[in-house]
Protein backbone atom coordinates (compact mmCIF):
# COMPACT_ATOMS: atom_id res chain seq x y z
CA UNK A 1 0.00 0.00 0.00
CA UNK A 2 1.54 3.37 -1.09
CA UNK A 3 1.81 6.13 1.92
CA UNK A 4 0.44 9.33 0.97
CA UNK A 5 2.77 12.31 1.74
CA UNK A 6 2.09 15.69 2.68
CA UNK A 7 3.50 18.30 0.24
CA UNK A 8 5.86 20.50 2.79
CA UNK A 9 5.61 23.44 0.76
CA UNK A 10 1.71 23.74 1.11
CA UNK A 11 2.61 24.16 4.95
CA UNK A 12 1.18 27.30 6.60
CA UNK A 13 2.10 26.28 10.63
CA UNK A 14 3.62 29.05 12.07
CA UNK A 15 3.10 28.54 15.60
CA UNK A 16 -0.23 30.45 17.25
CA UNK A 17 -1.36 30.50 20.73
CA UNK A 18 -4.24 28.59 21.24
CA UNK A 19 -4.18 27.10 18.05
CA UNK A 20 -4.01 23.84 16.60
CA UNK A 21 -2.99 21.48 13.06
CA UNK A 22 -5.64 21.38 10.70
CA UNK A 23 -6.07 20.14 7.23
CA UNK A 24 -6.74 23.14 4.73
CA UNK A 25 -8.13 23.30 1.62
CA UNK A 26 -5.31 21.55 -0.19
CA UNK A 27 -5.56 18.35 -0.96
CA UNK A 28 -2.10 17.79 1.18
CA UNK A 29 -1.57 20.60 3.37
CA UNK A 30 -2.05 21.64 6.92
CA UNK A 31 -2.52 24.99 8.46
CA UNK A 32 -2.58 26.25 12.03
CA UNK A 33 -6.52 26.95 12.94
CA UNK A 34 -9.39 26.58 15.60
CA UNK A 35 -10.44 23.28 16.30
CA UNK A 36 -13.65 22.75 18.32
CA UNK A 37 -14.72 26.33 18.77
CA UNK A 38 -13.24 29.07 20.79
CA UNK A 39 -14.65 30.85 24.04
CA UNK A 40 -14.65 34.70 23.30
CA UNK A 41 -15.33 36.85 26.63
CA UNK A 42 -18.00 39.52 25.87
CA UNK A 43 -18.39 40.26 29.59
CA UNK A 44 -17.31 40.64 33.06
CA UNK A 45 -18.78 41.72 36.59
CA UNK A 46 -16.85 42.22 39.67
CA UNK A 47 -18.79 42.16 42.61
CA UNK A 48 -16.83 44.17 45.61
CA UNK A 49 -19.71 45.49 48.00
CA UNK A 50 -22.77 43.59 48.94
CA UNK A 51 -25.06 42.81 46.08
CA UNK A 52 -28.50 41.46 46.09
CA UNK A 53 -28.32 40.53 42.50
CA UNK A 54 -26.27 40.42 39.28
CA UNK A 55 -27.92 40.84 36.09
CA UNK A 56 -26.82 40.37 32.44
CA UNK A 57 -29.17 41.66 30.06
CA UNK A 58 -27.23 42.23 26.92
CA UNK A 59 -24.33 39.99 24.90
CA UNK A 60 -26.98 37.21 24.62
CA UNK A 61 -28.41 36.32 21.23
CA UNK A 62 -27.63 34.64 18.13
CA UNK A 63 -24.32 35.07 17.49
CA UNK A 64 -23.12 32.25 19.55
CA UNK A 65 -25.02 28.68 20.30
CA UNK A 66 -23.40 28.34 23.53
CA UNK A 67 -22.87 30.96 26.28
CA UNK A 68 -21.07 29.94 29.28
CA UNK A 69 -20.76 31.97 32.11
CA UNK A 70 -17.92 31.20 34.88
CA UNK A 71 -18.13 32.14 38.56
CA UNK A 72 -15.22 32.96 40.32
CA UNK A 73 -14.19 33.24 44.66
CA UNK A 74 -18.21 34.11 45.08
CA UNK A 75 -18.70 34.81 48.59
CA UNK A 76 -21.62 35.28 50.45
CA UNK A 77 -22.07 37.92 53.18
CA UNK A 78 -23.59 35.85 55.80
CA UNK A 79 -24.09 31.94 56.22
CA UNK A 80 -26.66 29.37 54.68
CA UNK A 81 -27.26 31.19 51.67
CA UNK A 82 -27.65 29.48 48.24
CA UNK A 83 -26.37 30.56 45.10
CA UNK A 84 -29.16 30.60 42.47
CA UNK A 85 -30.14 31.66 38.89
CA UNK A 86 -32.64 32.55 36.38
CA UNK A 87 -33.49 33.84 32.98
CA UNK A 88 -36.13 35.71 31.18
CA UNK A 89 -37.02 36.76 27.14
CA UNK A 90 -36.97 39.87 25.66
CA UNK A 91 -36.97 42.96 27.92
CA UNK A 92 -38.70 41.29 30.91
CA UNK A 93 -37.29 41.35 33.91
CA UNK A 94 -39.48 39.24 36.09
CA UNK A 95 -36.76 36.37 36.11
CA UNK A 96 -39.52 33.63 36.20
CA UNK A 97 -39.15 31.28 33.43
CA UNK A 98 -40.62 27.73 33.85
CA UNK A 99 -37.41 25.28 34.39
CA UNK A 100 -37.50 21.49 35.05
CA UNK A 101 -34.29 20.61 36.31
CA UNK A 102 -32.75 17.75 38.15
CA UNK A 103 -29.41 17.78 40.18
CA UNK A 104 -27.20 16.07 42.78
CA UNK A 105 -23.98 16.62 45.37
CA UNK A 106 -20.57 15.02 46.40
CA UNK A 107 -19.45 15.71 49.59
CA UNK A 108 -16.53 15.05 51.72
CA UNK A 109 -16.19 17.23 54.91
CA UNK A 110 -13.05 18.07 56.93
CA UNK A 111 -13.01 15.89 59.12
CA UNK A 112 -13.56 13.04 56.89
CA UNK A 113 -15.99 11.62 58.73
CA UNK A 114 -18.73 12.06 56.33
CA UNK A 115 -18.19 11.47 52.50
CA UNK A 116 -21.82 11.47 50.60
CA UNK A 117 -23.39 11.47 47.25
CA UNK A 118 -26.84 13.03 46.96
CA UNK A 119 -29.50 13.63 44.91
CA UNK A 120 -31.22 16.95 45.49
CA UNK A 121 -34.55 16.25 45.59
CA UNK A 122 -35.29 19.88 47.23
CA UNK A 123 -33.42 21.62 44.91
CA UNK A 124 -34.64 20.38 41.33
CA UNK A 125 -37.52 21.61 39.68
CA UNK A 126 -40.56 20.02 38.13
CA UNK A 127 -42.25 22.73 35.47
CA UNK A 128 -41.06 25.51 38.48
CA UNK A 129 -40.61 29.34 38.10
CA UNK A 130 -38.73 30.22 41.10
CA UNK A 131 -34.71 30.19 40.72
CA UNK A 132 -32.95 27.18 40.13
CA UNK A 133 -30.42 26.78 42.92
CA UNK A 134 -26.24 26.21 42.20
CA UNK A 135 -25.49 25.48 45.28
CA UNK A 136 -26.67 24.50 49.41
CA UNK A 137 -25.47 26.31 51.96
CA UNK A 138 -22.82 28.23 51.69
CA UNK A 139 -20.02 29.37 54.42
CA UNK A 140 -19.34 32.96 55.05
CA UNK A 141 -15.78 32.37 56.34
CA UNK A 142 -13.29 34.71 55.51
CA UNK A 143 -11.89 32.41 53.38
CA UNK A 144 -14.77 30.85 52.20
CA UNK A 145 -16.12 30.69 48.52
CA UNK A 146 -17.70 29.37 45.74
CA UNK A 147 -16.00 28.81 41.96
CA UNK A 148 -17.86 26.99 38.67
CA UNK A 149 -19.32 27.62 35.69
CA UNK A 150 -22.84 27.13 34.03
CA UNK A 151 -23.75 26.34 30.23
CA UNK A 152 -26.84 27.98 28.27
CA UNK A 153 -27.20 25.90 24.89
CA UNK A 154 -28.89 28.19 22.18
CA UNK A 155 -30.56 30.44 24.20
CA UNK A 156 -32.27 32.48 21.04
CA UNK A 157 -33.45 29.10 19.45
CA UNK A 158 -37.51 29.38 19.10
CA UNK A 159 -38.05 25.75 17.90
CA UNK A 160 -36.83 24.10 21.21
CA UNK A 161 -36.56 24.47 24.76
CA UNK A 162 -33.43 25.83 26.20
CA UNK A 163 -31.33 23.46 28.12
CA UNK A 164 -28.47 24.19 30.59
CA UNK A 165 -25.37 22.33 32.66
CA UNK A 166 -23.70 23.53 35.64
CA UNK A 167 -21.34 22.26 38.46
CA UNK A 168 -19.63 24.48 41.22
CA UNK A 169 -17.65 23.32 43.99
CA UNK A 170 -17.91 25.36 47.39
CA UNK A 171 -17.24 25.46 50.99
CA UNK A 172 -20.00 24.34 52.32
CA UNK A 173 -21.28 25.26 56.03
CA UNK A 174 -20.86 21.64 57.49
CA UNK A 175 -17.50 22.40 56.95
CA UNK A 176 -17.01 20.17 54.03
CA UNK A 177 -16.11 20.59 50.18
CA UNK A 178 -19.22 20.15 48.50
CA UNK A 179 -19.20 19.43 44.27
CA UNK A 180 -22.80 20.60 43.01
CA UNK A 181 -24.15 19.29 39.65
CA UNK A 182 -27.17 20.73 37.92
CA UNK A 183 -29.07 20.00 34.83
CA UNK A 184 -32.53 20.74 33.28
CA UNK A 185 -34.39 22.88 30.29
CA UNK A 186 -36.41 26.39 29.87
CA UNK A 187 -39.56 24.77 28.93
CA UNK A 188 -39.92 28.17 26.43
CA UNK A 189 -39.46 28.43 23.12
CA UNK A 190 -39.01 31.90 23.49
CA UNK A 191 -35.90 33.29 23.06
CA UNK A 192 -33.51 33.55 26.51
CA UNK A 193 -31.91 37.26 26.35
CA UNK A 194 -31.11 37.80 30.23
CA UNK A 195 -30.17 36.25 32.87
CA UNK A 196 -29.70 37.08 37.01
CA UNK A 197 -27.73 35.38 39.80
CA UNK A 198 -28.39 36.19 43.91
CA UNK A 199 -27.82 34.91 46.55
CA UNK A 200 -30.89 33.65 48.85
CA UNK A 201 -31.13 32.83 52.35
CA UNK A 202 -33.07 30.03 54.44
CA UNK A 203 -35.78 31.43 57.08
CA UNK A 204 -34.37 28.84 59.26
CA UNK A 205 -30.71 29.52 58.87
CA UNK A 206 -28.85 31.86 61.12
CA UNK A 207 -27.82 35.14 58.92
CA UNK A 208 -30.25 34.53 56.57
CA UNK A 209 -28.01 35.73 53.66
CA UNK A 210 -29.45 37.74 50.66
CA UNK A 211 -26.65 39.08 49.41
CA UNK A 212 -23.08 38.45 47.58
CA UNK A 213 -20.48 39.82 49.74
CA UNK A 214 -17.70 39.83 46.34
CA UNK A 215 -16.71 38.28 43.39
CA UNK A 216 -16.70 37.25 39.64
CA UNK A 217 -18.51 36.19 36.98
CA UNK A 218 -17.57 36.88 33.91
CA UNK A 219 -19.85 35.86 30.60
CA UNK A 220 -18.59 33.58 27.61
CA UNK A 221 -19.97 33.04 23.56
CA UNK A 222 -18.46 29.95 22.08
CA UNK A 223 -17.76 29.95 18.29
Amino acid sequence: MALSKVNFNSMNITPSASKAIKFNSSNNGLETGDIGGSMVLLETTTISSSTSTVSFTSNIDSTYKEYIFKFIDIHPASEYGFFQFQADTGTNTNYNQTITSTSFTSTNNEADSEALINYQTGSDLAQGTGFQYLSDQLEADNDSCLSGTLHIFDPSNTTFVKHFIARTQFHQADPSSREYYVAGYFNTTSALTRFQFKILGTSGGAGNSNTIDSGIIKLYGVS
